[in-house]
């Protein structure tokens, strides 16, 4: 049995009021990387909005980051002005980011994501349901006969991947790469890339751009069922309506992939190894899964460990909004054009909305996380993303109630999206 403590190391308050008085998400020690809650408690107690060197705030209380969310027309996702510095405008990250549905205002991000729901509609969502239940199937088959393997790579990882493939009507050949270009155009997005990140970054949208070029050339000549295939839905556009420039169209289709797949691997994967972190806790869902008395009963009750996880181990844990007018955020005033960093991770557990926030209680009611964002930005996916998580944690559990890591897991060391690269486990 790994110790929790291999898993997220404890931080000592002493520790974490010293990184919160010189906090600065340019500069986060590694230590901050591997447990980030014992910073931000010190942060939501001392300094709740905080100003950091380059004159951005961080914030980390619920009610300011729901003000935030709330006010669309003055706090602005477009990345044009934060992006330019820290791509260049002629970088293929630049070219990507300032055009993909999350980091824009209407009418880009109305057009976009009115495209993308009318594929995600909650039939076609239900329809995917046996599909996925054969592909978690088949991962497990593989996993049972090996007596384990690894939790991301083997299993979290290849879910989202073959889900998202499978939404834009990518060959089954063709999508060994995905994975890769998602990570490394993700990697970018870090408060402060390494000329590493940056580089590989820019090579993974150039050649997942080339790609797509002939994926779409293909479509058009092929058109798919647009009730089911957003790639065909994001080229025909509404009747009637608007269409998609081809820059739009591509650059949204990479947002598609590194949307629906990071966030869903490590809200499988955290999900999973938080039942190992908590063993009283994985005990009293493995006895509430036992005693539910049909289907529906043991869906209610998977949903509600599956918003705890997202709560306690949001997938996504910073976003972005810049003032486009001087306003206030809980009392503090704000310049125009001030950057406003939303401490999602921090939010999520603020004892001012949660009882016991540090707490994981996969019975918790009510959960009005912000995991999937809130507002006109809130996750167009977010009816995708927990029946993948349910499906694959609760089956998994099924298979592996007694599963044990093998090895202590290795976190991402990211700031901005919170999960493991590996975690070694055995079926037990």
């Amino acid at each position: 049995m790994i110790e929790p403590s291999l898993i997220t190391p404890p931080m000592s308050a002493e520790r974490a009021r010293e990184i919160a008085a010189r906090f600065d998400l340019r500069a986060l020690p590694a230590d901050f990387l591997a447990n980030p809650f014992p910073v931000y408690a010190a942060l939501r107690e001392t300094d709740p909005v905080r100003r950091m060197p380059d004159g951005s705030v961080f914030l980390t209380r619920h009610a300011d980051l729901m003000a935030v969310y709330r006010d669309a027309a003055v706090f602005s996702s477009d990345k044009h002005v934060e992006f330019a510095p820290k791509y260049g405008v002629d970088s293929p990250l630049y070219e990507h980011h300032t055009t993909s549905l999350v980091f824009n205002d209407p009418p880009l991000h109305t057009r976009v994501r009115k495209l993308i729901m009318g594929a995600l509609t909650r039939r076609a969502i239900a329809d995917m349901e046996p599909g996925l239940i054969a592909l978690v199937d088949h991962l497990l088959d593989r996993l049972e006969a090996q007596g384990g393997g690894d939790l991301i790579e083997d299993f979290a990882s290849a879910i989202p991947v073959e889900i998202i493939g499978n939404l834009l009507g990518v060959p089954h050949a063709e999508r060994g790469p995905l994975r890769h270009w998602s990570l490394a155009i993700l990697g970018a997005l870090e408060p402060v890339p390494t000329p590493e990140q940056h580089a590989l970054g820019n090579r993974s949208v150039t050649e997942m751009l080339d790609y797509l070029r002939g994926l779409v050339a293909e479509r058009r000549q092929a058109p798919g069922d647009p009730e089911r295939d957003v790639l065909t839905r994001l080229i025909q556009g509404e009747a009637g309506g608007d269409r998609l420039s081809e820059v739009e169209l591509l650059q949204n289709c990479i947002f598609l992939l590194n949307a629906g797949h990071e966030t869903t691997t490590n809200l499988i994967g955290n999900g999973l190894i938080l039942m190992q972190e908590f063993p009283a806790a994985r005990a009293q869902l493995l006895a509430d899964l036992r005693t539910a008395g049909d289907a529906a009963a043991k869906e209610a009750v998977l949903t509600l460990a599956v918003d705890e996880c997202l709560r306690f181990e949001s997938s996504n844990q910073l976003g972005n909004r810049r003032a486009l007018s001087p306003s206030r955020v809980g009392g503090v005033a704000l310049d125009e054009g001030t950057l406003v960093t939303l401490g999602i991770g921090a939010a999520n557990r603020d004892p001012a909305v949660y009882e016991n926030p540090e707490t994981l209680n996969l019975r918790r009611e009510g959960n009005k996380h912000l995991a999937f964002g809130f507002g006109i930005h809130q996750c167009a996916g977010l009816s995708l993303a927990r029946l993948e998580g349910r499906i694959a944690i609760g089956r998994f559990l099924d298979r592996f109630p007694r599963f044990e890591l093998s090895a202590a897991p290795v976190r991402g060391g990211r700031a901005r999206f919170r999960g493991f690269l590996s975690a070694p486990f055995r079926s037990a």
